[in-house]
């Protein structure tokens, strides 16, 4: 009863208020009592109040130094790659090749909470600026900016997946040796398929981090993924929690070190 009565304090006194005043109204007296205007608990969350742009701050930026998990960007993409294999048959020069079509897959990544002192106040990597307060039921008003470290293309070549490989070759070439009896039978067992992945997986890894058609969309979709989980995971669930809506929410990208 304790606590529900210290929650719902200001409805209470109001309620206790007016009561006192008609009463004291009935019975003739005339005293002026101090006006305290009804109100739910939910309608005067930082009201009046200058500490509450303090308190839902880092209210905010705690939930989101509580991100444990980087957003991923994802981009597929087709190349072409050949595989050559050449070896000497007596006094006859032997090679065959194939051109195969594979598919890769790249992930660029972002860390959404590089640790506290990516936060420090004097950085600037967190602002978040209150427009209106909570009133009359009606709920208060926030925009909110970040800087995040730019989104991280593939480390290395493990880091890319590669699809249907083997997959048919488009092109076969061959040395005028017959390959059927002579640089078939040698060369061609020398395809197997642990190689080829390896070899599209390292081209696929130069793609993913040097050709522009590439990485612009690994960091695009990196970005995008990062904004959406950090707003409505964290910065909007926390805001909504105050009484406040999010109108804005900016990330900016730290530039290269």
């Amino acid at each position: 009863m304790a606590v529900i009565g210290l929650i719902f304090r200001r409805a209470i006194a109001s309620v206790v208020l007016m009561a006192l005043s008609a009463t004291l109204h009935l019975v003739g007296i005339n005293v002026h009592l101090p006006s305290l205007r009804f109100a739910w608990p939910w309608q005067t969350i930082s009201a009046g109040s200058s500490s509450t742009n303090t308190d839902l701050g880092p209210w905010v930026l705690q939930k989101i130094e509580g991100i444990s998990k980087p957003a991923l960007g994802q981009a597929n993409f087709n190349f072409l790659f050949t595989h050559k294999v050449s070896k000497s048959i007596g006094i006859w020069p032997c090679w065959y090749a194939s051109t195969f079509d594979a598919v890769g897959h790249a992930s660029a990544t972002v860390d959404l909470n590089p640790g506290p002192a990516w936060w420090a106040p004097a950085l600037g990597h967190y602002r978040l600026h209150v427009l209106s307060r909570p009133a009359d039921g009606k709920p208060g008003h926030v925009t909110v900016t970040m800087v995040l470290p730019r989104p991280q293309l593939p480390q290395s070549a493990h880091d890319i997946m590669i699809d249907n490989i083997p997959s048919k070759p488009v092109d076969t070439q061959h040395s005028w040796t017959y390959p059927g009896f002579a640089c078939g039978v040698v060369l061609r067992p020398q395809f197997p398929e642990s190689v080829l992945y390896s070899q599209a997986q390292q081209i696929a890894f130069y793609k993913a981090t040097h050709v522009p058609q590439v990485t612009r969309p690994l960091i695009k979709t990196a970005e995008t993924e990062a904004t959406q989980t950090v707003r409505d995971n964290f910065i909007q669930p926390a805001v909504n929690a105050f009484g406040y809506t999010l109108d804005r929410f900016t990330v900016r990208w730290a530039a290269a070190p």
